[in-house]
C-alpha cells in the first residue's frame, strides 16, 4: 500500500509525463481533431471524407475531447499554445450547426470540453453563444411524454424514436450550465427529468446499468432494454457503468439532489466490487471469459467519477473511492500507456463496443479522461461538467 507521500510522488511523476508528451503531440496534431490513431499517428475527423455518414466526420460525437485536452493543459500549465490549439477545433465545429442530421444527443460531449471550457477560462462571448446554441439543440430532443432525451437520429431499419442511452448523463450538464448562465430554469428542468428517468429505469437494484432503454415515444413507459455496446441485453457494459457513475455525480454537483449521489454510489460500489485483481477492466463485466477483451477508457472515466464522490463523502468513506480510483489509474499508467514518440495517444487498449469489428485501440476520450483524472488528483483539473 502506497503512503500518502508515495501517492503524491506518483501523481507528480505522471503529470510530468503527460505534460512532456502533450508538449510535442499538441503541436504535431494542432490542426486535427483526432479520434484514434493509424500506425501511431492521430487520425483527423475534421477532414472531409465521402465515406462518412452525416454524424461522422466533423460531427463525430468525440470531437470535443481534443479541445478539452488542450484546455486541461492550458489550465494546468498556463502555456498559450494550448489555448490557441483548442480554439482551432472549436471553430471547426461551427460547421456542425448547419447539419441538422449530423447532430444528436452528444452535443454536450462536443461543446462542454470546447466552448464551455473556453468561456469558463476566457469569458469569450462567441464560446458562450456556441454552448447556448448547443444547449437549445439538446433541450429540443426532450420527449415530455416519456420524460427522456432521445438518443441518436433515425437509423435505417430501426425505430429509434423512443431510445435513450446511459451516455446522455454526461451531455445533460450542458443543460445545467445553460440554466445557470441564462437564469432560465427550463434547461435544468429537462436535465433533471431525464436524470430521474435514467435513475429509475436504467440503474438496476444491484448497481449495474442498462445501455439502451426504449420508451413508447407517444405515451411514455418502458418497452424494452438493449445490450447496446455491451455483450448482451441484461449484461453490464463497463463504459456504461462509468457514464452512470460519473454522470450522476455531475447531476448531484449541479442540483444537490441526494438521490443522485446515492445512485452514483450504488453504481460505484458495483463497479468497485467487479474490478479484477489485476485492475484491467473488461468491456463488459458479464462477458464470457474468452475472448479476453478490455476497455481502458471505462477505467479512466470511472476513476474521474470515483474521485468526485470522494470529494463529497465523509472521511470514513473517502478512502474507499480514492483507493479504487488509484488502483484503476495506476494499472493504466503501468500497463496501458505509451509515453514514446511512436504513438500520438497516451492510453492504449480502448474498445468502443463488445461486438465491434476491432478492439484494443487508442481512443481520444481515453486520453481526455485519463488526463482529467490525474489532474484531479493533482488539484489542477478544469471541471467542465
Amino acid at each position: 500500500m502506497l503512503t500518502l507521500d508515495d501517492k503524491r510522488v506518483w501523481v507528480d511523476h505522471v503529470v510530468d509525463k503527460i505534460t512532456a508528451k502533450m508538449d510535442w503531440v499538441s503541436v504535431k496534431s494542432k490542426d486535427k481533431i483526432p479520434y484514434t490513431t493509424i500506425d501511431g499517428e492521430h487520425d483527423d475527423r475534421s477532414v472531409h471524407n465521402s465515406t462518412h455518414s452525416a454524424d461522422d466526420g466533423i460531427c463525430w460525437w468525440t470531437n470535443g475531447f481534443w479541445g478539452g485536452m488542450m484546455w486541461q493543459l492550458f489550465n494546468a500549465t498556463g502555456e498559450p499554445k494550448y489555448k490557441q490549439i483548442a480554439e482551432i477545433s472549436e471553430v471547426k465545429l461551427d460547421s456542425c450547426f448547419q447539419k441538422f442530421d449530423g447532430l444528436h444527443h452528444d452535443v454536450g460531449f462536443m461543446w462542454l470540453p470546447t466552448s464551455v471550457a473556453n468561456y469558463k477560462l476566457t469569458s469569450n462571448p462567441e464560446s458562450r453563444n456556441r454552448a447556448l446554441h448547443a444547449a437549445n439543440l439538446l433541450a429540443g430532443r426532450y420527449n415530455p411524454a416519456g420524460e427522456f432525451i432521445r438518443a441518436w437520429n433515425d437509423i435505417e431499419g430501426e425505430d429509434t424514436r423512443g431510445w435513450a442511452i446511459i451516455d446522455c448523463m454526461l451531455n445533460i450538464p450542458l443543460l445545467y450550465w445553460a440554466s445557470k448562465e441564462t437564469g432560465d430554469p427550463r434547461f435544468q428542468h429537462i436535465a433533471m427529468k431525464h436524470a430521474d428517468t435514467t435513475m429509475n429505469t436504467f440503474v438496476r437494484p444491484d448497481g449495474s446499468v442498462n445501455h439502451i432503454v426504449e420508451f413508447d415515444p407517444a405515451v411514455g413507459g418502458v418497452i424494452k432494454t438493449y445490450g447496446g455496446q455491451g455483450y448482451a441485453e441484461g449484461s453490464s457494459w463497463t463504459r456504461g457503468q462509468s457514464w452512470a457513475l460519473y454522470g450522476f455525480m455531475m447531476s448531484y454537483n449541479w442540483t444537490q439532489k441526494e438521490e443522485y449521489l446515492d445512485t452514483a454510489k450504488r453504481v460505484a460500489h458495483y463497479f468497485i466490487a467487479n474490478i479484477p485483481e489485476h485492475g484491467i477492466i473488461p468491456i463488459d463485466f458479464r462477458q464470457p471469459a474468452e475472448p479476453v477483451l478490455e476497455d481502458s477508457t471505462a477505467a479512466a472515466i470511472a476513476a474521474c467519477g470515483l474521485i468526485e464522490i470522494a470529494k463529497i463523502v465523509g472521511t470514513h468513506e473517502k478512502q474507499l473511492y480514492l483507493n479504487a480510483a488509484l488502483k484503476l489509474l495506476q494499472t493504466l499508467e503501468q500497463l496501458r500507456t505509451d509515453w514514446t514518440p511512436s504513438c500520438d495517444c497516451i492510453l492504449q487498449n480502448g474498445s468502443a463496443a463488445y461486438h465491434a469489428k476491432s478492439h484494443h485501440q487508442s481512443i481520444i476520450y481515453g486520453d481526455y479522461f485519463f488526463i482529467e483524472a490525474i489532474f484531479k488528483l493533482k488539484g489542477t483539473d478544469l471541471y467542465i461538467w
